[in-house]
């Protein structure tokens, strides 16, 4: 079972966005000028909501041979609220919340959102939060930025009659982020991104009733860098395409992952604090991991300064 986690673990946390505050000056909007790695003004908010569907029907295994599975479904809603907390546009505070429903055993795609419960094939409710503090280490580098969090697990068990929820473990995590404009008219933009989570707590075991103790990724290092490429046909709208690699390393629990994904996505600015994002990708390969493709969309609004 271990070997299908990567894949809801990674797009979990890969894809809850990429984007930051108002930057906004009079030719662009929050989209264009707010760039990945640049941070809000103090009393501004800046609050996304952001969905992952993970649709798996792929499994790799150590080798990285592909063979065919039953249907396994992961649903992430995501709520990421920062606050501005320096005047000069250095540090933001927040807070993340994490909200799961998975499905098992061949059932559709979509029955992740009847949050029925069923006990063997279904589980859902609210597995973590995270305290978190973003900031730019560097005043003339203000393209780059680190956000810190602490991610405290909710759950009682990551597994429960073999259906996976969460890891049940604390996490320390940080991103890295750089952006870089390219060409004078500012249409096309690279953005760089850099996730380590170290996991630690206890090592994973079942007890008789089914019921998990433990993390499966325990005393272990998770990296997960990532390149995107983004075209501004307008300063309102945006197309990206992007690869990502997941690699789970052995600190202690003697275990590994590793899996890499491409995928395209769109941006639109909707009104001059709210944005829309979608996105899709396609898990191409991997070792000792479940492969298939996640749908994502997420909303951001930001407030005026």
């Amino acid at each position: 079972m271990k070997k299908l986690i990567i894949g809801i673990i990674a797009l979990a946390i890969s894809f809850t966005g990429f984007s930051q505050d108002d930057d906004q000056d009079d030719s662009g909007s929050v989209i264009q000028n707010l760039t990945p790695s640049k941070l809000i003004a103090k009393g501004q908010i800046d609050a996304k909501w952001f969905n992952n569907l993970f649709t798996q029907t792929r499994i790799a295994d150590g080798s990285g041979d592909v063979s065919t599975a039953p249907r396994e479904n992961f649903f992430t809603s995501t709520l990421d609220v920062f606050i501005g907390a320096s005047e000069n546009k250095r540090v933001n505070l927040g807070l993340l919340f994490e909200f799961r429903s998975n499905t098992i055993g061949g059932r559709g795609a979509f029955d992740v959102f009847q949050f029925d419960g069923e006990s063997g094939t279904a589980r859902s409710g609210l597995t973590s939060i995270a305290p978190s503090i973003k900031f730019v280490p560097f005043k003339s580098v203000s393209n780059f930025s680190i956000q810190s969090s602490i991610v405290i697990p909710i759950i009682e068990s990551e597994f429960d009659d073999g259906v996976f929820f969460d890891q049940d473990g604390f996490t320390i995590q940080n991103r890295f982020f750089y952006d870089l404009p390219l060409g004078s008219s500012n249409e096309w933009q690279l953005f760089f991104d850099l996730n380590t989570e170290y996991n630690f707590g206890d090592e994973l075991s079942f007890g008789s009733d089914g019921r998990s103790e433990g993390s499966f990724a325990n005393e272990s290092l998770r990296l997960t860098p990532g390149v995107f490429l983004s075209y501004f046909p307008t300063s309102k709208f945006t197309v990206q395409g992007f690869v990502q690699h997941f690699q789970l390393i052995d600190l202690g629990n003697d275990f590994e992952q590793d899996l890499t994904a491409v995928g395209l996505g769109a941006k639109y600015q909707i009104t001059k604090q709210l944005n829309i994002e979608v996105l899709g990708s396609y898990f191409a390969r991997g070792n000792d991991t479940g492969l298939g493709e996640s749908y994502n969309i997420g909303l951001r609004y930001v407030t005026s300064k």
